[in-house]
C-alpha cells in the first residue's frame, strides 16, 4: 500500500458521509489529535497495540465501514512505516534516570540529618534535667543525724509528717498540670529544662501530656514516672509515698 492511502481513505470516507471532526470525536470519544494523526498517518502521535486497533474499530463502526478490512489497511500502513523508519541506536534504548531522583535523595539525606539532630537534642535535655534534679536533691537532703537510732526515727517521722515539697523538672517540652491540696497551681506548656517547686500540706496531683518528659521529687526523694514513655500520665503523691 502506498504511503498515505490509509489516512486519505479514512478522511475521504468521513467527508463523504458529511461527518465533521467534532461530531466524530464526540460520538466515538476519541481525542481529536488521535483522529487527525490517523488521517495524517502520523504514527508517532498514536499508541500502538490494542489501543490503535480500538480507535480504528470504533471509527469504522461509526462510519459504517468494514472493520476487518480497515484494520488490515491500518496494520499494513503501520508495518510499512516501521520498515521504512531508521533503526534506533542502542544507546537510545537506555532510559535516562528520572529528574526527581537527585531531589528525593537530597530530601532523604536532609531527613536523616534532622532526625540525628533532634535525637541528640532530646538526649541532651534528658541528661541536663537529670543533673538538675540530682543537684536539687543533694541541696534539699537533710544533714545526717548525730544521735542514735531514736533520733533517726524522729527525723524520718518529722519529714513524713511535715509540709510536702514537690520538685518538678522537664526534659522535653510538654503540658503539665499540678494540683496542690486540690488547688490548681500550674497549668501550662513547659519547655525542656524547666524546674518548678511547689508546697502542699496533704497531697499533689500531677498530670502531663508526655510522661517521660517529667521528673518528680517529693521532699528530695525521686518519685516514679507518671506513666508509659511518650504517653500522657497522672500521679497522686502524698506522705504515704515518702514511707515506701
Amino acid at each position: 500500500m502506498a504511503r498515505g492511502n490509509f489516512g486519505e481513505r479514512l478522511k475521504r470516507e468521513r467527508e463523504v458521509r458529511e461527518v465533521s471532526m467534532d461530531e466524530l470525536t464526540k460520538a466515538t470519544r476519541i481525542s481529536t489529535r488521535f483522529v487527525e494523526a490517523l488521517e495524517n498517518e502520523d504514527w508517532a502521535k498514536l499508541p500502538g497495540g490494542i489501543f490503535g486497533h480500538g480507535f480504528v474499530r470504533t471509527i469504522a463502526r461509526y462510519l459504517g465501514l468494514n472493520e476487518e478490512a480497515l484494520l488490515g489497511e491500518y496494520d499494513m500502513a503501520r508495518a510499512e512505516h516501521s520498515a521504512a523508519a531508521p533503526p534506533k541506536k542502542q544507546e537510545d534504548r537506555i532510559p535516562a534516570p528520572p529528574k526527581w531522583l537527585p531531589v528525593a535523595a537530597a530530601l532523604v539525606l536532609l531527613l536523616l540529618v534532622l532526625g540525628l539532630f533532634y535525637t541528640g537534642r532530646y538526649a541532651w535535655h534528658r541528661y541536663a534535667a537529670y543533673r538538675a534534679s540530682k543537684k536539687s536533691a543533694a541541696a534539699s537532703q537533710p544533714m545526717p543525724p548525730q544521735s542514735g537510732s531514736g533520733s533517726a526515727g524522729t527525723a524520718e517521722l518529722s519529714a513524713a509528717t511535715g509540709p510536702l515539697d514537690l520538685s518538678l523538672s522537664t526534659s522535653a517540652a510538654t503540658r503539665v498540670r499540678v494540683f496542690a491540696d486540690n488547688k490548681l497551681v500550674l497549668d501550662a506548656e513547659l519547655p525542656a529544662g524547666e524546674n518548678r517547686h511547689f508546697s502542699a500540706k496533704d497531697d499533689f496531683e500531677v498530670s502531663a501530656g508526655d510522661s517521660s518528659a517529667v521528673l518528680l521529687e517529693l521532699n528530695g526523694r525521686a518519685m516514679p514516672p507518671l506513666g508509659a514513655p511518650g504517653a500522657s500520665g497522672r500521679i497522686v503523691l502524698s506522705e504515704k509515698d515518702l514511707r515506701r
